[in-house]
């Protein structure tokens, strides 16, 4: 079974050396067939004094937020209508595309088109999952939505899934898919 030894720089905190190893375990999981309780995450640390690169002391390098943390905050800003604070969180070149095709690169232009849709939506969230690659993370977020129609008439239990591409702790792409039109269908 896989034993994994990573050295690190004292200074991270107890839940960023849990992150590491969750991730860790993760990844040898993906790569191969290994029960979870067969791969051991041996963590070792040595002081900064102790650690030299290119004949200078290095410094632990920060933790980052992760991809969901990001996309929930984004999220959670866009639902409050808090553009300013949502656009903090989108790098330069930000795309979002939704069902229909529908294409946009500023988050007012997806308000103003998604008030020819409905008075306003919620997400009700069923997980997070986050992907990891050389460019950056890919996190999916899917649950439900509900809301009203702009005749006033409630909406719930439709089902989305978005797709975030994340790099260096910003929002490059977002693609959306929903039952949005299901819903509104009368057959």
């Amino acid at each position: 079974m896989p034993i994994i030894r990573m050295t690190l720089i004292e200074g991270y905190d107890d839940a960023t050396r849990q992150k590491l190893a969750t991730r860790l375990t993760d990844a040898v999981r993906a790569t191969i067939a290994a029960p979870l309780d067969g791969i051991t995450i041996a963590i070792e640390e040595v002081k900064p004094s102790s650690y030299m690169r290119g004949r200078s002391a290095r410094a632990p390098g920060k933790p980052v937020a992760g991809g969901a943390e990001i996309v929930r905050d984004y999220l959670q800003r866009m639902e409050a209508r808090d553009l300013a604070g949502a656009e903090a969180l989108l790098a330069d070149g930000f795309r979002m595309t939704f069902p229909g095709g529908a294409s946009f690169g500023a988050l007012q232009e997806l308000v103003d088109w998604s008030k020819t849709r409905y008075r306003f939506v919620k997400k009700t969230y069923e997980a997070f999952d986050e992907a990891f690659g050389e460019a950056g993370m890919v996190v999916y977020c899917f649950g439900t939505l509900s809301g009203e129609w702009l005749d006033g008439t409630p909406f719930s239990g439709i089902r989305f899934i978005d797709r975030f591409e994340v790099r260096e702790g910003k929002l490059t792409d977002q693609k959306v898919w929903n039952d949005l039109a299901e819903a509104t269908r009368t057959d």
